[in-house]
């Protein structure tokens, strides 16, 4: 009966089969229009689940739609500025800072935030005295004179640029061990982490000069070529030699505290402007609020000191025959 007046009666049959769809008042089979427009046959109690998915699905989606205007609307109310929507429910979460404003960066979080300790001593050196320590402190000593060559006394274009080829050793060491984990089904001992950490942490030195100096179109070119050359060569020299590979880090972030400490010269004499420090190093090194660009080179120095101790402390692990994953990592040592 019902079947005959569905085929018969058009849009009235199929509103009516709806209808007792939804009140569950139809058993067994029933036919409902399919998205092209024709009848299907479907279950009555199946066909009303359906119906009440569809319902609450479409009033998820207009809540996340009012939500995310809010929220533009929350942030300046910028017509352009529109919200992300997604079928995954996704919502960016609202974090505050301690005293209960908004926190507004994205690319890092207030509980990675750090005090750095600036009273690490700069001055400690590892004397190169085998074959390979040797090879890796004059490959980066012959890397400075083209490098003082090209920037001189730029030195906050000297650091952006600088940093771009800084962060990569951390991140092609931490992805190899972890491919090493896999492939042994064993523990790295927490040394991905640090050397994840450390990475992360020199990019975000470099998020910082690059509000202090902007690069040239040919800086950034440079970069494209450094890059590319410095990881291939540092990915393969770790693959045959982790000791050598840390060791030369080593001295590149030795070479780093001498170039910051030049920085830090400059600026007390007044030949480089101590402009207010930028909100992203503030947050990121929790300093005062009225720190300069003296206090965020000071706290990057630091940095770079605790990058010098760990990766002379895992080349000497890999000196003494051992693996990594052997001594505990040095994770969040700033």
């Amino acid at each position: 009966m019902m079947m005959m007046m569905m085929r018969h009666g058009g849009n009235g049959a199929r509103n009516t089969a709806m209808f007792l769809a939804k009140k569950g008042l139809l058993g067994g089979e029933v036919a409902a229009p399919n998205k092209w427009g024709s009848l299907v046959l479907r279950n009555g109690s199946t066909l009303a689940a359906n119906l009440s998915d569809q319902k609450e699905n479409n009033n998820h989606l207009e809540k996340m739609k009012s939500s995310s205007q809010g929220s533009a609307g929350a942030n300046g109310g910028n017509k352009d500025e529109k919200g992300i929507m997604s079928y995954w429910g996704i919502q960016p979460s609202k974090i505050t800072k301690q005293d209960g404003t908004e926190w507004k960066w994205n690319c890092f979080r207030p509980w990675e935030t750090y005090k750095a300790d600036v009273t690490i001593d700069l001055t400690k050196h590892h004397a190169p005295t085998t074959f390979l320590d040797k090879m890796a402190y004059w490959t980066v000593k012959s890397l400075r004179y083209p490098t003082d060559l090209f920037f001189q006394r730029r030195y906050g274009c000297r650091a952006m640029m600088l940093e771009t080829v800084a962060a990569v050793p951390g991140m092609v060491g931490g992805m190899l061990l972890h491919c090493k984990s896999l492939r042994r089904f064993e523990q790295s001992g927490g040394w991905i982490k640090a050397l994840l950490e450390e990475a992360e942490n020199e990019r975000m030195h470099l998020m910082t000069f690059m509000e202090v100096a902007k690069p040239r179109w040919y800086e950034r070119a440079l970069v494209i070529t450094v890059q590319g050359v410095f990881f291939n060569a540092y990915f393969l020299g770790y693959l045959v030699s982790p000791k050598f590979a840390h060791r030369m880090v080593g001295y590149l972030e030795e070479e780093a505290i001498h170039s910051y400490t030049e920085f830090l010269k400059e600026l007390d004499k007044g030949n480089i402007e101590n402009v207010p420090a930028p909100a992203i190093a503030i947050d990121y090194w929790q300093l005062p609020p009225n720190s300069t660009l003296r206090d965020v080179v000071m706290v990057v120095r630091a940095d770079e000191a605790h990058h010098r101790d760990v990766n002379h402390f895992a080349s000497d692990i890999h000196y003494q025959g051992r693996e990594l994953r052997e001594a505990a990592a040095p994770i969040g040592y700033h």
